[in-house]
């Protein structure tokens, strides 16, 4: 019942523009139109597959980098473990905050599900490490695609813009004569695309390639004057020659392929700078999740990133659902108070909400944290109740749903239960690759739980006879 006054509001419009809505969602996603001004904003470009390619190699799972958990024994492992478990478990008590803001999401997941929106529904999470390692996004990834199909990989990074990057549902990587910008610790002029992060050479034969499955895929670069030119290849054969010179903008690459797997790859030709941002690869319905994480992350810093190029990028995309996942970074610092926090936040989400104005926000708030003290061993880092409460109060002040994940792993000082579990690592920051699962199925439950009362709702109103249509 809490999303149920929501719901009515929502639907009763929704059922009634149905047809306009998909045609609105339709024409989104569609590719720019060719400008004839000579050195005006380049287009879009576009190639289709002359011939099936051959088969690629399915990625694999990279290994698992982890701090060592502490030596305890068997006993109090398996009792810690039971203690995370039953927490987690009683966590389904625990509602979204501000439910409603997710019936926009659920109605294009319903409208998806049942064939009446075309191409995929695009999920964008954004965070930090945690996200980065793409444990927590690519349990909740499965199992949506699970349940609503198989969107592809979405937006990725290009190359490996850093050693540890990742993605499960992908294989990237990239020669050595690239520089990525927008690292934690590396002042750039923010212009880094999508995801935050750009790579940069600026000589010949550099290349970076993705390795992925899908029907359609994309690269987002930067035109800018004096760019060099790139080919792109597919499973080895040349698709396309692009220039990116030009006046100072964000550009895409377009080429729809034979379904299956790919092995696309971009390559540098002469002495002339080109800078990349990430690929995209889709399949024609279903969802895709797309984990858009930076190490040592703070929210702040996307309010650092160009605003015109992250707008293009984000209109592009149209997502249906933009998720914020930090704080984890910015509990260790003394520098914020709940007031300044709280109102750099607000500023991120008017940004988003103005550059995706039909996108659902969800904010999920840090996990729990623990640091070492001389004398006192691990205490519970107390910074992290103003952040979660700073998070809380712009994301309801804004009309966005809350999600608490320090509360769902049972409160503060939830970590220690959670690194003799094994379910966190020794650094009490980071969760282990079984704890970032439990964390990713716990946000799954909760989001079904919502979805289903939205489902019940919406087919009740629809069956209603006396309802009142607009």
């Amino acid at each position: 019942m809490r999303i149920f006054a929501a719901i009515a509001a929502s639907v009763v419009m929704a059922m009634t523009a149905s047809a306009q809505t998909a045609t609105t969602v339709a024409s989104a996603v569609k590719p720019a139109k060719t400008s004839a001004k000579k050195h005006a904003r380049k287009p879009v470009i576009t190639r289709v597959a002359a011939r099936k390619p051959v088969a690629a190699t399915t990625p694999k799972k990279p290994a698992v980098r982890r701090v060592a958990t502490p030596r305890v024994s068997a006993a109090t492992r398996s009792e810690a473990h039971e203690g995370v478990v039953e927490k987690v478990s009683r966590g389904a008590e625990l509602p979204v905050e501000n439910a409603a803001a997710l019936v926009p999401f659920f109605e294009q997941l319903y409208r998806q599900q049942h064939g009446q929106l075309p191409g995929p529904l695009r999920a964008l999470h954004y965070g930090d490490s945690h996200v980065a390692a793409d444990e927590w996004t690519g349990d909740i990834r499965e199992r949506l695609q699970q349940t609503f199909g198989d969107g592809g990989s979405g937006y990725s990074l290009a190359g490996r813009p850093w050693n540890t990057y990742r993605r499960f549902d992908v294989k990237s990587g990239s020669t050595r004569g690239w520089h990525s910008d927008g690292l934690v610790g590396r002042t750039g002029d923010g212009i880094y695309g999508l995801g935050g992060v750009s790579m940069t050479a600026s000589s010949p034969r550099q290349s970076v390639y993705l390795v992925a499955e899908g029907q359609q895929f994309e690269l987002y670069y930067l035109q800018q004057p004096g760019g060099g030119a790139i080919q792109i290849y597919d499973n080895g054969a040349l698709v396309e020659r692009i220039s990116t010179d030009g006046e100072t903008a964000p550009s895409y690459f377009h080429y729809d392929a034979e379904p299956g797997a790919h092995r696309l790859e971009a390559e540098t030709l002469d002495r002339a700078p080109v800078r990349l941002f990430g690929w995209v690869a889709e399949k024609p319905t279903g969802v895709t999740y797309e984990a858009l994480g930076i190490n040592g992350a703070s929210a702040s810093m996307m309010l650092d990133w160009n605003g015109e190029v992250l707008k293009s990028n984000i209109e592009r995309r149209n997502p249906a659902l933009i998720v914020l996942s930090y704080g984890t970074n910015e509990a260790g610092r003394k520098d914020w108070t709940l007031e300044s926090y709280r109102d750099m936040f607000t500023r991120l989400l008017d940004r988003l909400r103005a550059d995706a104005p039909t996108a659902t926000i969800l904010v999920v708030g840090p996990p729990d944290r623990a640091i070492r003290v001389r004398g006192k061993g691990w205490v519970t880092l107390d910074n992290v109740d103003m952040i979660v409460e700073a998070e809380r109060q712009a994301a309801l002040a804004k009309g966005c749903a809350f999600w608490d994940q320090r509360a769902k792993m049972g409160g503060k000082g939830s970590m220690r239960e959670w690194v003799l579990a094994g379910m966190a690592q020794g650094d009490y920051v980071h969760l282990t690759a079984p704890g970032y699962h439990m964390i990713g199925d716990a946000m799954f439950r909760d989001l079904m739980s919502e979805y289903g009362l939205f489902v019940k709702a919406r087919e009740a109103l629809a069956l209603a006879p006396n309802v009142d249509r607009p």
